[in-house]
């Protein structure tokens, strides 16, 4: 099952109307009900009745009535109203990061860290205890095609190509997704205390195309997932890795994330990154970052650097 939402238009000053859509082949059908009109209040409703969310899915689309679009009319802008699209598959309550999951990593986040915390990060990764942060709210998030951020004061920011599954209150993961972990690298390095700043900011995380069910994903330890980012219709980085080198299991981050520390159904978890880009291909605005995984499909984003105040 291949879940996504739709964004109807806006009228006045109103904001635009979000709804839960299922993807089957070429066409897009609205799965909004009264029960549960976008995804993670799907993911809501199949918690607190202790059923699959597939069958609480089923049930709603038959209750919404099915309406379909053609998936291609959505992507090249011929739907009935010209201003409905595609958009974020879920709206996530919160966003968590889970870092030094892969060894590349861990090197590269211990390169150029003052002396005094030298090799914190390859100790995290060598841990019981992972790093968990917390990366965004709904409000922060894009979805396919809308700009990520640059901050203000940043001049090192790398996109971060992740796996993210989709977290029920119930500890339950029930879909994945991709996610760009956007961070400002500069910041992070100058002092380990600045993590917030480097990680939460305006279009700081990216997530898409679509949510997938585990069911099809099959084994999410062995997707091949690349990025690559284009400047001026040419790519000035391009590197992949597949999610098997990931050194944790989910159940852990799942078991620290949790504990003690209730979460939101729809709650979405980053995996951490194994594609490192370097400070010479820093993010600039008017970029393009470009993150498919298998099964899942292709992330795509423009860069927008983010005005002082």
């Amino acid at each position: 099952m291949r879940l996504t939402q739709l964004a109807f238009p806006s009228f006045g000053s109103g904001t635009a109307a979000i709804h839960a859509a299922l993807i089957e082949g070429d066409r897009v059908v609205d799965i909004a009900c009264p029960d549960a009109r976008q995804t993670h209040e799907y993911v809501a409703l199949a918690a607190r009745q202790r059923r699959p969310l597939a069958d609480v899915v089923a049930e709603g689309r038959r209750a919404a009535g099915g309406y379909t679009y053609r998936l291609p009319d959505l992507a090249g802008g011929m739907a009935p109203n010209p201003r409905l699209q595609l958009t974020i598959p879920i709206s996530p309550p919160e966003v968590w990061g889970c870092g030094v999951t892969y060894r590349r990593s861990a090197e590269f986040r211990d390169e150029d860290t003052a002396s005094t915390a030298r090799g914190i990060y390859d100790y995290v990764y060598s841990a019981p205890r992972p790093e968990v942060f917390f990366k965004a709210t709904a409000a922060r998030c894009v979805g396919p095609d809308e700009p990520i951020g640059v901050r203000s004061d940043s001049t090192f920011t790398a996109p971060e190509p992740e796996l993210a599954f989709v977290l029920a209150s119930t500890g339950e993961i029930v879909g994945f997704t991709i996610a760009n972990d956007v961070s400002a690298w500069d910041i992070e390095r100058e002092n380990p205390l600045y993590l917030p700043q480097s990680k939460i900011y305006q279009g700081c995380a990216a997530l898409g195309p679509v949510v997938v069910t585990p069911d099809e994903i099959g084994d999410p330890n062995n997707l091949l997932l690349r990025c690559r980012i284009w400047r001026s219709d040419a790519i000035i980085f391009e590197g992949e890795v597949n999610t098997s080198r990931i050194g944790r299991s989910f159940d852990q981050l799942v078991h620290y994330l949790t504990l003690d520390n209730p979460v939101p159904d729809g709650t979405v978890v980053c995996t951490g990154t194994g594609v490192i880009v370097e400070r010479r291909h820093a993010l600039a605005d008017g970029d393009v970052v470009e993150i498919e995984v298998e099964k899942i499909g292709l992330l795509r984003n423009p860069v927008r650097r983010l005005p002082r105040r």
